[in-house]
């Protein structure tokens, strides 16, 4: 218990120095959008084509694990959609649905990748690289799906599969692991290079994470808030755990898919929300509630996935 807390805690100081550091006076406050738009574009892709084309995935059963993560995934979704319809007659419009959904489905990698370092060392990243592999590209296509539905802007497949491609988290995702499977040589300064920057997107994508948050939101959450909490923190791990159980996945691969569900959501989709029509501040919230009680939560879940991984 106290290993998980003390793996954790420096995780959570990160993004309580953003939260300070974007409440003080002596960093100009223009620094953030900027920062956002860094990690999005830049750090965030660097990270994920780095981690999935050096991953060794020789010693994981990458079929299984892809098919666990990916049937968690889908299960979660088709649960939040189908709250939909009692949500709308309760008053729930469509862009703040578009949101519960983002909150309920998205998960923080690079919190999920410091921790399972922290925690499992090279093989911890590496299964939490081939949950990201086997994901990543599945929950932003069904979250940039279901932004467009509900926003009203859905365009027709062409549109939808343009925003798809050029989506950096997925382009980068994608490349990173043909480069892998195929062993494609990547001239090594400039993969160096990638790998320098992705090593400063975790530190400085926690940052950002901490300074997105609205401590407000956190002191008297909403219905919303709260139900979007509940389902990312104990619901979708939940679902993963019982999941892999089924498929007979045990030790630290258990551990390491309830850890990767138990995470809070991703701070990119607030940015998904605020530019295609979801309910930006509603994001912001959820994110914020879920960070701060997951600190609790998150080793909560990971205790009894170990018990479960035990035996």
């Amino acid at each position: 218990m106290l290993l998980i807390f003390e793996s954790i805690l420096p995780i959570f100081l990160l993004v309580l120095l953003g939260a300070a550091l974007k409440r003080s006076s002596f960093i100009n406050a223009t620094l953030w959008d900027g920062l956002e738009q860094l990690g999005y574009y830049v750090l965030f892709p660097a990270l994920l084509f780095y981690t999935l084309a050096t991953a060794d995935f020789t010693k994981i059963d990458i079929g299984l694990i892809g098919a666990v993560s990916n049937g968690a995934v889908i299960l979660m979704a088709g649960l939040v959609l189908a709250l939909w319809p009692v949500l709308r007659r309760a008053g729930v419009g469509a862009p703040a649905f578009s949101s519960l959904f983002q909150c309920s489905t998205r998960w923080n990698a690079f919190v999920a990748l410091a921790i399972g370092q922290k925690i499992f060392g090279t093989e911890g990243i590496a299964i939490i690289a081939v949950i990201m592999a086997a994901i990543i590209v599945p929950i932003n296509l069904i979250n940039v799906s279901v932004l467009l539905w509900f926003s009203g802007r859905w365009q027709g497949y062409r549109i939808f599969a343009l925003r798809i491609v050029t989506n950096p988290l997925i382009f980068s995702s994608v490349a990173g692991i043909v480069v892998n499977l195929l062993n494609i040589p990547i001239y090594q300064p400039l993969m160096v290079t990638v790998g320098l920057v992705s090593q400063a997107s975790l530190s400085l994508g926690l940052i950002a994470v901490g300074a997105g948050l609205r401590i407000a939101d956190a002191l008297k959450p909403g219905a919303m808030v709260m139900l979007g909490t509940a389902l990312k923190l104990l619901m979708f791990p939940a679902v993963m755990v019982g999941l892999a159980i089924l498929c007979r996945v045990g030790g630290e691969t258990l551990v390491l898919l309830a850890l990767s569900a138990s995470v809070p959501t991703a701070m990119n989709g607030y940015l998904l929300a605020k530019k295609m029509g979801g309910d930006a501040d509603l994001y912001a919230a959820t994110a914020t509630v879920q960070t701060v009680a997951s600190f609790f939560t998150m080793p909560l879940v990971m205790i009894a996935a170990s018990q479960l991984a035990a035996g």
